[in-house]
């Protein structure tokens, strides 16, 4: 067999192995020098057959980390009700968040500007990572109004569900205001939670969801992984 018959077998067989769920997105490979000595093969062919994999989106190679499976990019409408756990499970995917940190604190000119409320007045803050099939989909980070929302933080200690949390205050819907999409690049503190490369490209969202009345109850910023959404416009869609 010839170099290009045998690069082209490995790169298939992995893509079958992948395909197979033998690893899944996020998963590193194994190293060159494995799946040499696992084909009989130099490094080359090897480095040849990840570059095909890589080419076709099926791997990303991280600098000094190694080579892993991409992750399926998952659709997130953003419409006028957004929900995190239904946009996720009506896509076929399992949703899950950690809750990271919860105060109360001052609201800044911007939170306050937002929330139509004065400068400084007490606001309720929840950040957390959102997950989808167990994999890190975005931070995220909503301001609340403290005097409005007073039992806010310990809702969301019992359930990180902000509908939920919502509910249990007599807030039985909710709807998105506005939202702006900025694509930026991922900080440190951000690629490490959502195990990206510092630089590597995010979605950021700016959001403001209010009341039937068009009171605003929340201010969200959401910074999504860049490689594993596509926000689309829809009419439903964190909850």
């Amino acid at each position: 067999m010839g170099r290009r018959a045998l690069w082209t077998a490995i790169r298939d067989t992995l893509t079958e192995e992948i395909a197979r769920g033998h690893y899944r997105p996020g998963d590193r490979l194994p190293p060159e020098v494995q799946l040499a000595a696992r084909f009989g093969v130099n490094r080359h062919t090897v480095r040849r057959a990840l570059s095909s994999l890589a080419e076709a989106g099926t791997v990303q190679s991280r600098r000094g980390a190694g080579v892993f499976v991409a992750h399926r990019a998952t659709d997130y409408p953003i419409g006028q009700r957004v929900r995190f756990t239904r946009n996720l499970t009506a896509s076929g995917h399992v949703p899950d968040k950690q809750v990271l940190h919860l105060a109360a604190r001052g609201a800044d000119p911007r939170e306050a500007a937002a929330l139509h409320l004065d400068p400084g007045a007490m606001v309720q803050v929840y950040e957390g990572l959102s997950y989808s099939d167990g994999q890190p989909l975005a931070l995220f980070r909503s301001v609340f109004p403290g005097d409005r929302f007073p039992r806010m933080l310990d809702a969301l200690r019992e359930t990180p569900s902000v509908t939920a949390a919502f509910r249990a205050h007599g807030l039985l819907d909710y709807t998105r205001a506005s939202t702006r999409v900025t694509a930026k690049p991922a900080a440190p503190t951000q690629a490490l939670h959502l195990g990206l490369q510092p630089g590597a490209p995010i979605l950021r969202t700016v959001s403001v969801n209010v009341d039937a009345a068009g009171i605003p109850v929340e201010y969200g910023h959401t910074w999504f992984a860049g490689d594993r959404v596509t926000l689309t416009m829809g009419e439903d869609g964190p909850d």
